[in-house]
């Protein structure tokens, strides 16, 4: 082979070992799924902490603080209509910081934070007759920033915090109005943990004690009143599936259901963006795209249909009024 043939094998060869090392250079990153899109503001004055269930089809959204004042008022929020409708006001103290849950046909709202007291009572809604009626204490001590979840037409509300934080829970009967203990969440006890209910079990994610961020996720079965231990919420493991979880843990996180998988957004530790699906067949999390309203904590959530809603909240001293909806199949569009 002649010198001239040398140097054009070298060529190529230079050539073929570079194709692979621009192709990977020009790669785009993978694309997040899943696309908000911002509705109606919600007719009422912005504020935090509110509290909110579903029944059938239309969201139940009330109380709350906005910085200087606690509220009672109530509201339904339809998402067919796109639009808000003012209700008779929740007839307990105005609060923040309550917990909400919900049967086929009736809410349920209690506990809580009136500025001077934690709170126990409770109170159901009917929604059908547009009423409400007082209904018997929360069982366990007065608390704020518990969590509740409902599961076959039961209530369920534990942790929380009142001079110390707490890890008791309670089942509520609506047909006999009666509270029984339950088995205690296992880890730590805590609050302002997340919470959502995936095929008749509840899951309680993270929340803070002591000033330490918890990583642990646990799921309870009403049928046997136990609670297992699920993967960790943070990088814990030598294995790649947690190496983004770092965002997961953190307080004043909103949680819901859609199509037999979990939703977390907003909130965390440093109120982020961030949008966490989890997979309870897998008992793994995947990122979904970008909560693409102003970054807040303590907001509402909830889900109707095959769309997850995100309302209210707060970031510093601002005090929020806007409503966003998820599609968590979505391509993102940031200009819808």
């Amino acid at each position: 082979m002649t010198y001239k043939e040398v140097k054009i094998w070298i060529k190529v060869l230079v050539l073929i070992l570079a194709v692979p090392f621009f192709n990977s250079c020009d790669k785009p990153e993978e694309e997040l799924v899943g696309n908000w899109v911002e509705l109606s503001d919600f007719d009422g004055l912005p504020r935090a902490d509110a509290v909110g269930f579903v029944i059938g089809s239309k969201a139940y959204v009330g109380t709350g603080y906005d910085g200087d004042n606690f509220h009672n008022d109530f509201w339904e929020y339809d998402p067919a209509r796109n639009s808000w409708t003012q209700k008779a006001s929740f007839p307990g103290s105005a609060r923040s910081q309550a917990v909400g849950f919900s049967t086929d046909t009736k809410g349920f709202i209690g506990t809580g934070w009136d500025g001077r007291y934690r709170l126990k009572d409770f109170y159901a809604y009917d929604a059908a007759s547009n009423t409400w009626a007082q209904t018997a204490d929360l069982e366990g001590s007065a608390r704020r920033s518990a969590v509740a979840f409902s599961i076959n037409n039961k209530g369920y509300v534990g942790t929380g915090d009142s001079v110390a934080n707490f890890k008791d829970f309670w089942e509520y009967d609506p047909a006999s109005d009666v509270w029984n203990k339950v088995s205690s969440i296992g880890g730590s006890k805590r609050t302002s943990a997340a919470t959502f209910v995936i095929n008749g079990k509840g899951y309680v994610i993270g929340g803070i004690d002591n000033a330490d961020y918890l990583n642990d996720m646990w799921r309870y079965d009403p049928a046997t009143d136990e609670w297992t231990k699920m993967r960790a919420i943070a990088n814990v493991s030598n294995e790649t599936y947690d190496d983004n979880y770092s965002t997961i843990k953190g307080t004043g996180k909103v949680g819901f259901t859609i199509n037999g998988k979990g939703y977390l957004a907003t909130g965390g530790m440093t109120t982020g963006a961030e949008v966490w699906e989890y997979d309870p067949v897998t008992d793994l999390w995947s990122e979904k795209s970008n909560f693409e309203g102003s970054t807040r904590s303590d907001a509402v959530g909830f889900a109707i249909g095959n769309r997850g809603y995100v309302t209210m909240g707060k970031s510093s001293a601002y005090y929020f009024d806007d409503i966003w909806a998820f599609d968590p199949d979505a391509e993102m569009n940031e200009y819808d």
